[in-house]
Order: structure tokens, then C-alpha cells, then sequence
């Protein structure tokens, strides 16, 4: 059964939208943490604009389950990571211009960078992961460059037009995640996932976990943020057992 890590980036984005000190994401943490969430994800970009250094020095003292660090595979992250050491790395791509991640880190381009990135980060005994698209190829480099994990992005599966686009690029998501099975890495998902489309995938056996942010962090405004993350958890669990696929 997949597990669910809840992204708190949002509750920090609320924060910043005012620059003061509520609501804080460590507290959001906890409360994903009790409401049964499997890990926690932060992602600490170049120009902070939403989680602070401050953020991950605290989630990495409070953090009861996993805590994930996505950055760019840059020398200050690295850095960063290596003292704090977060349970799990994953490495993305990183624009100052983008409202949010916009696709897969492309490990065939930057093949010397990562695998350099990822031999340091292991030799410090972190797991490291790589969010790269559902595509074989990028899976077959990550592999070659010394991943532990792929994190595939499903945001051209949520953002799918209309159904035919739709059955697309769950198929590309289908094939991406037998040939990193067969390579032997760990499988996450993320980007994009709500209460509806997440149904579409959690029957896939191979997929370890969800990470899910923006959705549970909006459902939260009205419901609560415990009751969003059980209410997640809740989709997960039943429609693996049910699966939509």
C-alpha cells in the first residue's frame, strides 16, 4: 500500500505573502505527522521564497517519520543538505521565474553534474532521489548515474485536457514505472495530485509513495489540515484496494 508525504511549502507561502511568523510550516508538519502522513516534503529554493533555512533545521529536529529535502543540484544545496542530513534528497529542476517545478529534472543533459551531486550526497549517507519526467530514457540515466529513487512527475497527467490526452500519459506513467522496477529503484510520484485524479493511480503496486502538497494545503482552508491528510490517506488506502486503473 503507497504511502503519503504531505509538501508544507504552501503553509510557508501563506506566511511569506505577509513576512511574518504564522502559519508555520513545522507546526503544519506535526499535524501531517499526526493525521498518519508517511513522511514530510520541503522544497528549499535559491531565493527562499517560501521555506527558510530556519524551516529545515527545525523539520530536521521535529520530523517523526521522513523528511524529504527537494533542492537543485547546486553547491550551496548540497552544502546545506549535508549538514542538516535529511532522510531523503530530491534533486529537481530550479527556475527563479517559475510559479512552481514545471517538469522533470533531465538527467541525460546534466548526466556528470548529478551523477557528481548524487556520488556526494550518498558517500554522506543520504538517500537521493530524481524528479524526472515519465520518460524510459531519463529512468535508464538515473539509474546509470546512481539513483536510489525516481520521484516521476505526474503534472502532465493532472493537467490533461481531455481523456484521450489523459490515458496518454498515464500510459507513459505505466511504462515509466515498470522499467525503474525492473531496474531495481525506488518509485515515488508527485506533481499535481488532488482527490480526484489521484484515484488513477494508486493502484500501481510499484509506486512507494505520494507526495502531494498544494491540494491537501487547500482542502485544509476548509476542512482542516488533519482532516485533509486523513481524508487523503482515507482515497489512498481505499482505492488501492479498488483501484479506478
Amino acid at each position: 500500500m503507497a504511502g503519503l508525504s504531505v509538501n508544507v511549502d504552501h503553509v510557508a507561502t501563506i506566511r511569506e505573502a505577509r513576512r511574518i511568523t504564522e502559519p508555520d510550516p513545522v507546526t503544519a508538519a506535526a499535524i501531517a505527522e499526526l493525521a498518519g502522513a508517511d513522511g514530510i516534503i520541503i522544497h528549499l529554493r535559491e531565493d527562499r521564497r517560501h521555506i527558510k533555512d530556519r524551516d529545515l533545521r527545525l523539520l530536521r529536529d521535529t520530523v517523526k517519520t521522513r523528511l524529504n529535502l527537494e533542492m537543485a543540484s547546486t553547491e550551496e544545496m548540497i552544502r546545506i543538505a549535508l549538514d542538516v542530513k535529511p532522510d531523503m534528497v530530491t534533486l529537481v529542476p530550479e527556475k527563479r521565474e517559475e510559479l512552481t517545478t514545471e517538469g522533470g529534472l533531465d538527467v541525460n543533459l546534466k548526466r556528470e553534474q548529478v551523477r557528481g551531486s548524487l556520488s556526494v550526497l550518498k558517500e554522506g549517507g543520504i538517500v537521493v532521489s530524481l524528479f524526472v519526467d515519465p520518460d524510459t530514457d531519463q529512468i535508464r540515466t538515473a539509474c546509470e548515474v546512481g539513483a536510489d529513487y525516481v520521484e516521476i512527475h505526474t503534472g502532465k497527467f493532472c493537467d490533461a485536457k481531455d481523456r484521450i490526452e489523459e490515458e496518454k500519459e498515464l500510459e507513459r506513467i505505466l511504462t515509466s514505472v515498470r522499467v525503474a522496477s525492473e531496474l531495481e529503484l525506488g518509485i515515488n510520484a508527485g506533481h499535481g495530485l488532488n482527490y480526484q485524479n489521484i484515484k488513477k493511480l494508486v493502484g500501481i503496486n510499484e509506486i512507494e509513495e505520494f507526495s502531494i502538497g498544494h491540494s491537501i494545503i487547500s482542502r485544509a482552508l476548509f476542512v482542516g489540515l488533519g482532516q485533509a491528510v486523513r481524508e487523503m490517506i482515507a482515497l489512498i488506502n481505499l482505492s488501492s484496494v479498488h483501484p479506478e486503473t
